[in-house]
């Protein structure tokens, strides 16, 4: 909704590793569906890249809050069967 690119957002639902993405942007898909798919494994190494890529601590916090209440809320949708409403 925010980037106005249909494209890159299917791209994204795609596969989001293979996405055409740069630097930053790269750093970030990766990270969030790390701490998605498998949060035990997160270490300081991923923080690092983050780091390394531009991004402030400041940011990857924001980053982590916002994949984490993503979670969360898609979770409780799904577990009490919620369903999307058609706009």
């Amino acid at each position: 909704m925010l980037t106005k690119d249909d494209e890159l957002v299917a791209a994204l639902e795609r596969d989001p590793l293979a996405t055409p993405l740069e630097g930053r942007q790269r750093a970030l898909v990766a990270y969030a569906l790390k701490l998605t798919q498998s949060p035990h494994s997160v270490s300081e190494d991923d923080i690092n890249l983050l780091r390394r890529a531009g991004l402030s601590d400041a940011a990857i916090h924001d980053a982590a809050a916002a994949a984490a209440y993503f979670n969360f809320v898609n979770r409780m949708a799904s577990g009490l069967g919620v369903e999307l409403e058609v706009e």
